[in-house]
């Protein structure tokens, strides 16, 4: 005998075939792409005869940038789908959606406008299926659920046309949506037995929009503004009423571990703007806060899209300050919730770039004339290897094009006041000056391209140690604004001169083994002696910056631009030198947990994160920062190998 599902399937193909064969071929697509093939056939069923078919030709626009989000997503059913970028200036192509792809969901469960502009790249069909007849399956449907708030998670191929801001900035925005909420942890609540008016009142003293109804710290149900408003202000249920009259109930739940993504699905699907947090996620557990649409509308606000957006509307350096103490906050919250330190790094690296790019503007702006002749502000130190995560010191220098003897000094002078301008607006974000005035304000460091040239080759062929000192700072350079020409020819004279000097690169790789791996005596760890970090471990000079140096060299010895952080460093080297890959790949993951510890403390302390005080980390940390030494010794002895140490030591 046919089961209850073979016979309405049966049924449904009936009425299908004398009333809406186009229905019936939507369910036999749709089948077979996800999420839907992983609904129930019933569900599917349902869900077919709501979808529209859509038709568009060739260059024909879906929605627009901006335009506010449809009550339905779509599909791909023939043809291809471009989702843009666009601008004043242009259009980047960001994705291409072909068939069975959906694309418009995530507008609807933001309840904002659209971020990217749909366009049919080719004559194309595409079913059009309201959000609201998929959400309704979610409850019953933990894998439809998965899939759902996976899809937040907006995926960006390497080919991309979009620059590399705008890369981070999408994919962050993505990210955002997968990281836990904040939610308030003192949530306002009352008992079954108190009034309305009492309720209200308690409401008013806190000045908040909801106030939750508990018994045995159990949520039962809420009411918030728009229930006394309903509900009471029209005359409905009277003021001394008790809660229970007008609350909602039973409460919508979720746990601690909620993400922001599901926050907003949960309160669409169910039509609610406030979530109850409990200890085990639901009604029958301890209330542990409260979740309201309000909360994620700010917890949005601090995402690294919305920052990069803010950036460029700053007109003064307050507001930029503002954004960056906003990126510190960030920043923080991501090390909380353990996001990866790639992650972290790029984030900020393309935030940091972009205060410094704003304030270039906003200099520039207030110059007496433009620029005598292109020039480039180069990033140095950490910032220049995207690995400026706290408030540290300016390393930067500027490269002017080369201009006749006579205009040589004018030409600098501009410069000179651009580059003060520019240094005391960073130290106004929080950038401390840097104590060897390795700044671009400084004439050593605001220089013509022929004269950074000949700098370069006098550190490079008449390596002291002030030169290599200088030279482990300026190779980790990098463009943040201006011409990408000079900084591209200041890095080819750079690898012609040590290609033409190779024993510099020998004084490099003995300087990058200066600090050997920071254990003595019974594998206990080198503390600092001096009366101000006294007993405290010196996370930057005795462990990162080896790693740091070693990978520099061994690049270079590669003849390899473009590669700044530590991290793609190592990683080039693993494909580079294959035999010493485990080497390297233990380096690179050393390198990230440091970084993190170092993150971490600054953090605590506010401060650069340099000094670790040993006695506050307990017994699996200080094994995780010991494991770290063993990358270490095994580079500095690849180093004294590959650079034959010995024999100038």
């Amino acid at each position: 005998m046919a089961s209850v599902l073979q016979k309405l399937h049966a049924k449904f193909h009936k009425v299908l075939e004398l009333n809406n064969t186009i229905s019936l071929r939507v369910f036999d697509f749709l089948k077979n792409f996800p999420p839907f093939h992983i609904l129930k056939e019933s569900e599917l069923l349902a869900l077919s005869l709501t979808a529209e078919v859509l038709y568009f030709d060739e260059g024909e626009t879906i929605f627009y940038q901006g335009e506010a989000s449809k009550n339905q997503f779509f599909v791909v059913k023939e043809g291809a789908i471009g989702l843009y970028a666009t601008s004043t200036e242009n259009k980047l192509l960001i994705n291409i959606c072909d068939e069975g792809e959906l694309f418009g969901l995530r507008a609807i469960i933001e309840k904002d406008a659209y971020k990217l502009h749909a366009i049919a790249n080719e004559e194309s069909i595409v079913y059009g299926i309201p959000v609201i007849e998929i959400l309704q399956f979610m409850d019953s449907n933990d894998a439809l659920a998965q899939f759902i708030t996976t899809s937040f998670q907006v995926n960006f191929p390497e080919n991309s046309q979009a620059s590399f801001p705008q890369k981070i900035a999408d994919f962050s925005e993505g990210y955002f949506d997968h990281q836990l909420v904040n939610f308030s942890k003192n949530p306002i609540s009352c008992k079954s037995n108190c009034s309305i008016q009492q309720a209200a009142l308690i409401m008013e003293k806190h000045r908040v929009g909801s106030i939750i109804i508990e018994e045995n710290q159990q949520p039962l149900g809420i009411i918030t503004d728009k229930d006394l408003r309903l509900k009471v202000a029209t005359g409905k249920v009277a003021i001394d009423k008790k809660v229970t009259e007008i609350m909602s109930a039973p409460v919508v739940t979720a746990s601690e571990e909620i993400t922001i993504a599901e926050a907003q699905i949960q309160m669409l699907q169910h039509k609610i703007t406030h979530l109850c947090i409990t200890e085990k996620g639901t009604s029958n557990s301890s209330l542990k806060g409260i979740l309201s649409e309000h909360d994620i509308v700010a917890l949005r606000s601090n995402n690294p899209y919305t920052l990069l957006k803010e950036i460029k509307r700053a007109s003064s350096l307050d507001q930029l300050k503002s954004i960056r103490q906003n990126l510190s906050k960030l920043i923080e919250k991501y090390i909380q919730q353990n996001a990866s330190m790639d992650f972290v790094t790029q984030i900020s690296g393309a935030i940091n770039d972009a205060l410094t790019q704003r304030i270039i503007d906003i200099s520039l702006s207030e110059m007496p004339s433009e620029p005598p002749v292109p020039f480039t502000w180069l990033a140095l130190g950490s910032q220049g290897r995207n690995e400026q995560l706290l408030l540290t010191d300016q390393d930067n220098a500027l490269v002017f094009e080369d201009v006749s003897e006579a205009n040589y000094e004018v030409t600098q002078q501009y410069f000179l006041k651009l580059a003060e301008k520019v240094n005391e607006g960073l130290y106004t974000l929080g950038y401390e000056f840097c104590p060897a005035d390795m700044m671009a304000r400084n004439p050593k460091w605001c220089l013509s391209l022929s004269q950074w040239k000949k700098q370069f080759q006098q550190w490079i062929t008449q390596p002291d140690e002030d030169s290599i000192m200088l030279c482990t700072i300026f190779f980790d350079f990098k463009k943040v604004y201006g011409a990408a020409s000079l900084s591209e020819q200041l890095a080819q004279h750079i690898f012609s001169s040590i290609g033409s000097f190779e024993i510099f690169l020998n004084y490099l790789a003995r300087n990058a083994i200066q600090n050997p791996a920071p254990v003595g005596f019974f594998r206990q760890f080198v503390v600092e002696k001096d009366a101000q970090h006294k007993n405290e471990f010196d996370l930057k000079a005795r462990a990162l910056m080896p790693l740091i140096d070693a990978a520099r060299v061994l690049i270079l010895s590669h003849n390899l631009s473009g590669k700044n952080s530590t991290v793609a460093r190592y990683r080039e080297l693993q494909e580079k030198e294959p035999q010493n890959a485990a080497i390297f790949e233990s380096c690179e993951e050393a390198f990230k947990l440091l970084l993190r510890f170092r993150t971490e403390q600054g953090i605590t302390d506010e401060s650069s994160g340099r000094y670790l005080p040993l006695e506050d980390l307990n017994k699996m940390e200080k094994l995780q920062l010991r494991a770290c030494f063993k990358p270490l010794k095994d580079i500095q002895e690849l180093l004294k190998i590959r650079f034959q140490l010995s024999q100038i030591m």
